[in-house]
């Protein structure tokens, strides 16, 4: 019996701790990591969705950027025809000017004819390219609207890329504030 006692008391004298035993000063420490492990975790989640975000918004601003730049060329296009149009008519204006000052100074019948007959030519080479000239400047307007809608999108996205990047500098600032 006094070998049993000995036995129990030497067990309690010089047992450790086992670890799921904890000191009461361990606990606030282990809270505390615990508490940051999580805001850690939170942290990486909003950043990768804030990622994601930016990944998406980066490709919709290249197909946008893309859609306004192929806007902006046929609106170049169309514009440049309408000048061709235009310089065409001044050129043929200079010939009919050209044609009725030399059948003004014409010595004979003749070549009287033979320039109104050229005049008379042009004036109908011009009233038919009319038509074409009025399609084309109606193009450019409907071709000014794409361009000014597609530039908006653009722009919207834009923004919307910038606001992100706020969002992400806002919350890189308040966590570097928080573990401060």
């Amino acid at each position: 019996m006094r070998c049993s006692a000995l036995l129990a008391l030497s067990l309690l004298l010089f047992s450790s701790p086992t670890p799921a035993q904890s000191t009461p000063t361990d606990s606030p420490t282990l809270q505390a990591l615990l508490t940051e492990i999580r805001q850690l975790r939170q942290d990486l989640l909003t950043s990768a969705i804030a990622a994601r975000r930016a990944q998406i918004l980066i490709y919709r601003l290249h197909v946008q950027e893309a859609a306004a730049a192929r806007a902006t060329q046929r609106l170049d296009e169309v514009k440049s025809s309408i000048e061709q149009f235009r310089a065409g008519r001044k050129y043929q204006e200079f010939q009919i000017k050209q044609y009725e000052d030399m059948r003004d100074q014409a010595k004979n019948a003749a070549q009287r004819r033979q320039f109104e007959d050229a005049i008379a030519r042009l004036k109908a080479q011009m009233e038919a390219m009319v038509p074409q000239e009025q399609e084309v400047q109606m193009k450019e307007t409907e071709l000014e609207q794409q361009s000014r809608i597609e530039q908006a999108k653009l722009n919207q996205l834009q923004d919307e890329l910038d606001r992100l990047d706020q969002a992400v500098m806002n919350a890189a600032l308040h966590t570097a504030s928080a573990h401060q």
